[in-house]
């Protein structure tokens, strides 16, 4: 026993530790998901309008309903931990704004646009096509970046400088055409008025995580971003790594290699993670959390699950291993 405690006493000392201005508290893989919620609805609505000519068959109220589901089990898992008032209200604010674009936007698609979709005669008109180059555009860009620093104004200017005004179909193409000019123009009014207050409030964030590895990994001209800060010949290595979308592509990479995070942000708790996966799969021997259906893929389902930290990489081999989708791991 006395053996062992010195063993794990040393193990312990050896282990690098993450700098304080890279830690951050364990709630905030729980609390990033309602976030991101609101980039993995958009992006399944960019991939609708990039299979369909009826934009206003997207089930907007449901995904409404989902992002409220996802906070409140976001907030029955982080009940133990002190209150995080900055960041839940962060997710008020977004989720309240997305409630009432997607409720405004249901109820004029379901109206109005289903309308003028009956009155085409052929395919796609180009107004349409834009819709559905920007929706992605969009997607693109907030899987990096907030979103109210997209050119909403950029897209306003291609829409009337560089889609064509004559054209078949005109009650669709007019109609189309006002309904994206006002979205575009309220979503830059409303994004300036964001990121106002959002570099009054809050810090610039910082674009890497620090991680602690099981060992280093081969490196690849493909990951650059990962960068060493200290580690021993054949032990721990202390690194940082991109966080939010890259955080996944990196955390995969580390994985395939067969290196394990030992701490996140300096913590070696639990990390949310979601999967694509289809609706007969069962559970692996993890902490389910929620499990959605994704709406416009009537065969697939979102599982979101948390994972203890030191067992991340061996879940996203066999996620791989099985053929499921990672979506997103929150890396706090």
């Amino acid at each position: 026993m006395i053996r062992a405690a010195i063993a794990a006493a040393a193990i312990a000392a050896s282990m690098p530790t993450t700098p304080a201005e890279h830690v951050r508290t364990p709630d905030q893989t729980f609390l990033t998901f309602p976030e991101w919620y609101l980039v993995h609805s958009p992006a399944e609505y960019a991939g609708f309008l990039r299979r369909t000519e009826n934009p206003s068959r997207f089930p907007l109220f449901s995904h409404i309903g989902q992002f409220w589901q996802s906070y409140g089990a976001v907030n029955r898992e982080i009940a133990k931990y002190p209150f995080n008032a900055g960041y839940h209200l962060m997710v008020m604010v977004i989720g309240v704004s997305t409630t009432v674009e997607y409720a405004l936007k249901g109820a004029y698609e379901r109206s109005i646009g289903r309308i003028a979709e009956a009155t085409k005669s052929g395919p796609s008109v180009p107004e349409e096509q834009f819709a559905a180059r920007y929706a992605q555009a969009y997607v693109d860009f907030i899987r990096v970046e907030p979103w109210y620093k997209f050119d909403f104004w950029s897209q306003l200017k291609t829409l009337w400088c560089d889609v064509p005004l004559a054209g078949r179909d005109v009650a669709r193409k007019w109609e189309r055409r006002y309904a994206l000019t006002t979205e575009l123009l309220i979503k830059e009014g409303y994004a300036r008025l964001i990121k106002l207050g959002s570099e009054t409030v809050y810090d610039a964030p910082k674009p890497v995580t620090v991680v602690v590895l099981s060992r280093h990994p081969a490196v690849d001209g493909a990951h650059p971003d990962y960068q060493p800060l200290s580690a021993t010949p054949s032990g721990p290595v202390l690194a940082t790594i991109p966080r939010y979308e890259a955080f996944t592509a990196y955390g995969l990479w580390l994985a395939r290699q067969g290196v394990d995070f030992v701490s996140i942000a300096g913590n070696d708790g639990e990390v949310l993670v979601s999967e694509l996966v289809p609706n007969e799969r069962k559970p692996s021997a993890v902490r389910v959390i929620l499990e959605q259906p994704i709406l416009t893929q009537p065969d697939r389902k979102r599982t979101v699950f948390a994972v203890p930290i030191g067992r991340l990489s061996a879940e996203l081999r066999r996620a791989a291993a099985a053929g499921d989708a990672v979506e997103h791991i929150y890396d706090f």
